[in-house]
């Protein structure tokens, strides 16, 4: 994204290369975050890598005492 987004400013630059590395870092800073993405409302919550496990499980065991709300329909279609 860098790459498309500041063609001007990386191409200005006297090091293109030390620019485009430095405008990588703060994006992925800004942008590739899992905590901005959730402050933003992107995602519902974020799961630390030593709770995945429990999480899982936890919802794993809510599917087993799901129930199917199928409602029957009321009136089919007729055969003439």
């Amino acid at each position: 994204a860098v790459n498309i987004l500041f063609r001007r400013d990386v191409q200005a630059a006297a090091d293109s290369e030390a620019r485009r590395q430095e405008l990588v870092e703060d994006y992925e800073k800004k942008f590739n975050n899992p905590y901005v993405a959730a402050a933003r409302g992107l995602i519902d919550d974020v799961i630390e890598p030593r709770n995945t496990r429990i999480e899982l499980v936890r919802a794993l065991d809510l599917t087993l005492s799901k129930r199917d709300r199928h409602i029957p329909k009321k009136h089919g279609i007729s055969p003439m």
